[in-house]
């Protein structure tokens, strides 16, 4: 998808906005990134969100949905993620998925480790790796902290690109704010029920609505589902108050 630059590789990288799975609100998005995967198990990793009971509920509504089994990659501490039997898991699945819940606990369990170098292997090498909200902001060059007005370090997967999940486009500061850090140059807007998939090259799918930013000031490109990735810009630049939630489905 022209402009949106990620991480070089023959695989895909799916971002989901949020919303929640029991009521259908990620049909269209799970749909999408389901499609291109190879068959067998989807590797989920609940670092983000640390439930037990996500994964669980998680692979019920797959097997119902689509007919696909969920296995847990269990991550959920630093230790975890540098245990070589999940790193190579997470290279043996069909997709690996990282769920919801807060980008901080997800980054402090997994930047660095072999963990993510496996997710980051799977990118360069033709696999799928999927991310949904707090999850798809920690793909990003950056992302927002639960310590009020902080940022951190993300995975790099979009080297030059930030992600605010759940977004209202009413409800841009927080957006705009993380287009401000040193090294970033675009940013996307994932309302719930909304996703990009980012493939190998200029490769893409937008599903639903989604808003990209080109600066802090930038008006919004609307990408939509309908017009095949591509856009018609408007005046965005709305000022409104903090939207969008890291916590996500």
């Amino acid at each position: 998808m022209h402009g949106l630059e990620r991480c070089p590789g023959d695989g895909w990288l799916a971002l989901l906005g949020g919303g929640e799975f029991s009521f259908g609100q990620t049909l269209a998005a799970d749909r999408a990134w389901l499609a291109r995967c190879a068959p067998g198990p989807v590797g989920f990793v609940p670092a983000a969100s640390g439930s037990n009971d996500y994964p669980r509920h998680f692979a019920a509504y797959l097997e119902q949905a689509f007919g696909r089994e969920v296995e847990t990659v269990p991550i959920y501490r630093a230790r975890d993620a540098r245990r070589g039997r999940n790193a190579e898991r997470l290279r043996e699945v069909a997709a690996a998925y990282l769920g919801g819940g807060v980008t901080d606990h997800l980054l402090e369990a997994m930047a660095g480790s072999p963990a993510a170098a496996a997710l980051g292997d799977r990118l360069a090498g033709g696999g799928m790796g999927g991310a949904i909200a707090a999850a798809a902001q920690a793909a990003g060059a950056a992302g927002r902290s639960i310590a009020p007005g902080q940022t951190l370090p993300g995975f790099g997967w979009l080297p030059a690109g930030v992600v605010e999940p759940n977004f209202d486009p009413g409800h841009d500061r927080r957006l705009r704010r993380l287009l401000r850090l040193p090294g970033v140059r675009w940013g996307l807007g994932l309302p719930a029920g909304s996703a990009v998939l980012l493939g190998p090259g200029d490769a893409g799918e937008v599903v639903g609505t989604v808003f990209r930013l080109d600066g802090p000031d930038a008006d919004f490109e609307v990408l939509s589902e309908a017009a095949g990735g591509g856009g018609a810009r408007g005046d965005g630049r709305t000022g409104g108050e903090a939207g969008g939630s890291q916590v996500g489905s």
